[in-house]
C-alpha cells in the first residue's frame, strides 16, 4: 500500500510539471492571431497525431510567428508529422523541428513492455495511459527511463 501511495504521489508530481515548458510571447504576424491561440492549436494538433503515445514527448515554444518543437519520439514518422501539422496552423510562418527520434532497441522495447505491464497492474492508473493525451510520458533511451 505504501508503494502504491508513493506511486500516486509521483504521478501527481509528474502531472504538475507536465504543463511547464510552453513559453508565450506577443505575436505580430498575419491578421489578429494571438500567441495563446497558436499555442492552443499546436497543442491540439500534436495530441491528435496518430502515433503520438505514452513513449513520446513533444514540447513547443511560440516565438512570434515561429514555433520551435522539442522532445523525443519513438514512432518513426511522428517527428515529420508534427512539423507538417504545425506548419498548417494559421499564423505560423516557420517551424523549427528539434524533435529527436529515439533509437530502435529491443532492450528498450522490453523495458517499455514492463512499464505498460506495471501500469496495468495498478488498476487506478491504467485509464490515464489509454487516453489520446496520456498524463504520463515515459522516455526510454539506451536502457534509461525518464518520466516527463
Amino acid at each position: 500500500m505504501k508503494k502504491f501511495s508513493s506511486f500516486i504521489a509521483l504521478i501527481l508530481a509528474i502531472l504538475a510539471f507536465s504543463f511547464v515548458g510552453v513559453n508565450a510571447q506577443s505575436f505580430s504576424g498575419r491578421g489578429n492571431v494571438s500567441a495563446s491561440s497558436i499555442e492552443r492549436q499546436v497543442f491540439k494538433e500534436i495530441i491528435r497525431l496518430p502515433y503520438y503515445g505514452l513513449f513520446d514527448n513533444i514540447k513547443f515554444e511560440v516565438k512570434g510567428n515561429t514555433v520551435i518543437l522539442h522532445g523525443k519520439v519513438l514512432s518513426l514518422g511522428t517527428r515529420k508529422s508534427a512539423e507538417r501539422v504545425v506548419k498548417r496552423i494559421p499564423g505560423v510562418q516557420r517551424v523549427v523541428n528539434n524533435i529527436e527520434n529515439l533509437p530502435l532497441s529491443s532492450f528498450d522495447n522490453s523495458i517499455r513492455r514492463r512499464i505498460v505491464s506495471e501500469f496495468v497492474k495498478s488498476a487506478g492508473v491504467y485509464p490515464y495511459i489509454r487516453e489520446p493525451n496520456p498524463s504520463v510520458r515515459n522516455i526510454v533511451e539506451r536502457g534509461r527511463v525518464r518520466r516527463e
